[in-house]
Order: C-alpha cells, then structure tokens, then sequence
C-alpha cells in the first residue's frame, strides 16, 4: 500500500510520455518564394523570401529579407557609401504577395525536402532573426541582399552542403553581365552599371556567386541534393502569374556597333574641322563635360565610397577628369581662337591615356570587360585632338 502512490505516479508519467509522443509536433515545410522583375528600377534583379508554413494550422509566413527605412537617420549618406543597412520582416504569405499580385510580377515556390531538424532549425533561426532587435543587416548589392540572405541560410541549416555543390560550377556569368543584363530593359540603368563598374565587376562567377539574383538561386536549387542524397526541391509551385515583361534573356554582347558609331563621329568631326572648326568646338564642349562628371564620379566611387564594383575603374582612362581643364579652352575655340601650346599638349595627352586603356587589354592581369566604350571613345579623342592640335590651331 504504500508503494501505491508511487506505482500511480509511474503509470501517470508513461501514460504522459505516450500521450506526448503520439502528438508530436510535426516539423514546418520551408519554401523558397522566387518573385520575377518588376517594372520600376529597384525590382529589375527580382526578388525572393523564405517561407515557413505550419503543416498542422496551414498559416504561412513569408521571411522577407528586402525591407529597408529610407527615413532613419543617416540612410542618404549611407546609401551614397555603399554601406545600407537591410531588415528581415516576417509577414503573414498572402499579405507579402499582395504587392506582387498588384503590380503583375509572377511568383513561384519551391518547397524543400530538409530534414525535422534542419527544418526545425531553419525557422527557429528566422524567428529568432525577424525580432526588431536582429532583424537589421548590412546590405551589398552583390554578395548580402535577398538572395544570398536566403541562399546562405538554407546552406547553414544544410551544414555547407548547398555551398559545396555550386562553388566549383560555373556558366562564366559575371556581376557585370548580370548586372547588365537584368538592367537592359531601362538604357540609362544598364549604361550606368556597364561604364561604372571596374575590373572586380569582371570575375568568373560560380554556380554559389552568381545566386545573388534570385532568379539564378531558383534554377541552382532546382539542380542540387538534399543532405540524404535526394532533390532538394521536392515541388514547384505557381503563386501568382507573370503579367508584364518577362526577365530579359541571355544574348552575347557585340563591341562592333560601338566601333562603328565612334569611328562614323571620329569620321565627321575630322571632316568638319576642315572648314567647320567651330562646329567641332560646339561638339567638344559638351563631349569634354561629359567626360569631367562621369570621370569624377567614378574617383569618387573608387575612393569616397565602398561600392567595390567600381574601384579601379578603367574607363577613367577614357572620361578623364583631366577634361575639366579643357572646358575654358572649349569656350575660346567656339569664339574662333586658337588653343594655347599648353591646351595643345593637354589635349594630346587625355589622346594618349585614352590610348592606354586600349592597350591595357594587351596584358592578362586585371582585365576589364570595356572593349565596347574604348572602341567608342577613343576615335572620339583621337579625332578632337587631330583637329585643333595641328600646326595652325595652335597659338603661344
């Protein structure tokens, strides 16, 4: 009898344990929703999030990795730097496709084969991430934003083994080909990239690297096993069609047009300048503004702020901020004086650095894909220089 209360004890215990046991949690589904480009310039890369979907309520949660505050303190100057910081924001699934639903941008989602524990793991960490106080992140446009937010939680979960099967693939895309093309379908977007960025823009990317377009981070996932050996992707679905422009495609980029247009304006300037001085004065001028406030914006890329992408640029060689010393002269040529010894020897010598950045593609270190806007600016200065530094355009 006395052993009674204890024998109760034991038997209301087991009879727990069984009861726990038979209602175990089941571990969340965990979802990677890829959002096509959009319209307005901020969305041209597309877009993703993380979703964790609860199998016994069917509520969904969308981790959204690409919020940031245009209003806190500081955020223009940081901005500028290259230096902003992101939120991750979790948002019930069908309130964060709203805004996609609006403006017609096509969403897809692959639910991933992980295991409880990664699973278990994977939306704990997000949970534990979406909290005001360790949502914020620090944001680069080509190795920390959405996708590679997602990309590199996913691998952590997977121990490294997302990581290890795409770093050694590699289709020989590049931050600049990417970059450009995505940006192609608004001029003044993919021309900034194109003739901003410098050599870095150029690596070889792999399978792992070039995932920072979300678009590229859906097909790697379609392509890889899970840690037990099968597909990742376990389903695919369509959340929402595609209403506008789709994603633009790959198509090889030719530097011939550029060469051609260069040499048709190096053509007529030397034409004109015959007998029409002035007229090529009138094109200078702006040609050599143009080539002061491009040039002295990528100095101030390369040494006021940390966008990367951009140090070293070679195109400098080209929109030379030497330039600034040619607008005065520019003003005396269209009032049909002559260039001083000194202007004439400064405007050889812009000549001939522009010649440089041809030259450089001669040598195997540090290329920089710019063949387009060497073939396109250098007859240009070439030509200008032919014109007022012959014999007779110059005064002492």
């Amino acid at each position: 009898m006395r052993r009674l209360p204890a024998l109760l004890a034991s038997i209301a215990c087991a009879l727990l344990l069984a009861l726990l046991a038979g209602t175990a949690v089941a571990a969340p589904r965990i979802g990677v929703m890829t959002m096509q480009p959009g319209e307005v310039f901020f969305e041209r890369f597309g877009h993703d999030a993380l979703v964790v979907a609860d199998p016994q309520t069917g509520q969904a949660t969308s981790y959204n990795f690409g919020f940031f505050d245009p209003d806190e303190p500081g955020f223009l100057g940081r901005f500028i730097d290259g230096k902003m910081m992101y939120y991750l924001v979790a948002l019930p699934l069908q309130q964060d496709l709203q805004t996609y639903r609006e403006e017609g941008r096509g969403v897809s989602i692959q639910w991933l084969d992980l295991t409880p524990e990664q699973a278990d793991a994977l939306a704990y960490s997000l949970a534990w991430r979406a909290q005001p106080q360790n949502a914020r992140y620090p944001y680069d446009y080509f190795t920390s934003n959405c996708a590679t937010q997602v990309r590199d939680a996913i691998d952590a979960v997977m121990h490294g083994a997302l990581k290890k099967q795409l770093a050694g693939r590699s289709r020989g895309n590049t931050y600049r080909s990417e970059s450009v093309r995505l940006a192609s379908p608004a001029w003044w977007m993919w021309i900034g990239f194109d003739l901003g960025f410098g050599p870095d823009a150029d690596q070889q990317l792999s399978r792992w690297t070039e995932s920072f377009v979300p678009m590229r981070l859906a097909q790697a996932l379609a392509q890889v096993k899970n840690t037990e050996g099968r597909p990742l992707v376990q389903q695919t679905q369509q959340l929402l069609p595609h209403r506008i422009a789709p994603e633009p495609p790959e198509t090889a980029r030719h530097w011939w047009p550029w060469l051609c247009i260069g040499a048709a304006i190096a053509i007529a300037l030397v034409a004109l300048g015959r007998r029409h001085r002035r007229a090529v004065a009138a094109f200078a001028l702006p040609f050599w503004l143009l080539c002061t406030l491009a040039g002295a914006l990528m100095l101030f890329i390369w040494f006021g702020s940390g966008h990367v992408a951009g140090w070293a640029n070679r195109n400098l060689l080209l929109f030379n901020p030497l330039c600034v010393l040619l607008l005065w002269p520019s003003v005396q040529l269209l009032r049909g004086r002559p260039l001083r010894r000194w202007q004439g020897w400064l405007l050889r010598a812009v000549a001939v650095i522009a010649v440089l950045a041809w030259m450089l593609h001669w040598f195997p270190f540090g290329s920089q894909n710019n063949v387009a806007w060497v073939v396109l600016m250098l007859p240009i200065h070439l030509a200008i220089a032919y014109v007022f530094t012959g014999q007779r355009g110059l005064s002492r």
